[in-house]
């Protein structure tokens, strides 16, 4: 039997975070009964066409997949304004001024390529409505702008690496995370797409309270916490989620804040990957131990 020990993070009213040794680890609001979870709506309805199978499908002996499988179907009545970028596809939602969700497949060949990025600065996205955030919100706030797709997944290309510092893509984050715990997650996502060929990645902000802390004169609303899932296919499906609070997380482990991606869809409530098979999508997201990804 598996040892089990609790850990409590409180975000807000109360964030625990479970890490179940081996079979599970899970983070929970223990205050809240099954909070955030309404009808899912489908924000891919205007998505791309996805018919055409992944290039990497070859790898995988029985489970064929389409292009897109990263993009999660969102919570409902959340505004969306779905963007399309050469790396990435982002919801951005005008009232929080942040995304609600950054989602992109990562595979090895995107861990490396020529694309730098010294000299890029952050830029407004002119794809989004007025008024628009600017890298001036975030001065002097005591947030990072924290990027979701990170720079570092888009040395690939020059066009993706500019694209990847749209304020579309930024969260207000606390710097000690930015740098600390949730840069140690992103390492370990091109690891894992170095390692297996390809990951798919959604991450995100969770906002917990009725009011939010805002930063500028834009009023961009400070997520409680954030939110990361990853997925990989090659050999057998596997996937795992992370839930950070949005302070420093210094002297802790990522391995402290896994989670089930049940329950980081109970959280958010979306849902994610949800072209895979349903007996798959069940087995592996009801189960996270990092043992399966070392």
């Amino acid at each position: 039997m598996n040892h089990i020990f609790l850990k409590t993070i409180i975000l807000s009213l109360s964030l625990v975070a479970v890490a179940c040794q081996g079979e599970k680890r899970r983070g929970d609001l223990s205050t809240l009964d099954k909070p955030f979870v309404e009808p899912y709506n489908n924000e891919r309805a205007d998505a791309p066409n996805t018919s055409d199978e992944d290039p990497n499908t070859n790898q995988r002996k029985t489970l064929k997949v389409k292009k897109g499988l990263e993009i999660p179907i969102g919570k409902a009545n959340v505004p969306s304004l779905l963007l399309y970028r050469e790396g990435y596809t982002t919801s951005y939602n005008a009232e929080t001024r942040t995304p609600n969700w950054v989602a992109w497949h990562l595979t090895a060949t995107h861990t490396n390529g020529p694309a730098k990025r010294k000299g890029i600065t952050f830029q407004v996205d002119e794809d989004i409505p007025e008024p628009r955030v600017d890298t001036y919100d975030y001065m002097r706030s005591g947030y990072d702008r924290g990027h979701m797709c990170p720079a570092a997944d888009n040395h690939w290309s020059q066009r993706a690496m500019e694209q990847s510092f749209l304020m579309t893509n930024v969260c207000p984050q606390n710097p000690a995370l930015n740098s600390g715990l949730w840069n140690s997650i992103e390492n370990q996502c091109r690891t894992w797409a170095e390692e297996y060929g390809d990951v798919y990645i959604v991450c995100g902000p969770i906002y917990l309270n009725q009011k939010h802390k805002t930063i500028g004169k834009n009023k961009v609303q400070v997520p409680e916490a954030f939110f990361k899932v990853i997925l990989r296919l090659k050999d057998e499906p596997k996937a795992i989620g992370f839930i950070c609070r949005n302070v420093s997380a210094k002297g802790h482990k990522k391995t402290d804040y896994v989670n089930t991606v049940d329950e980081v869809e109970r959280i958010t409530g979306m849902d994610f990957f949800s072209q895979l098979p349903d007996n798959i999508e069940r087995q592996i997201e009801g189960k996270a131990d990092i043992k399966d990804w070392n």
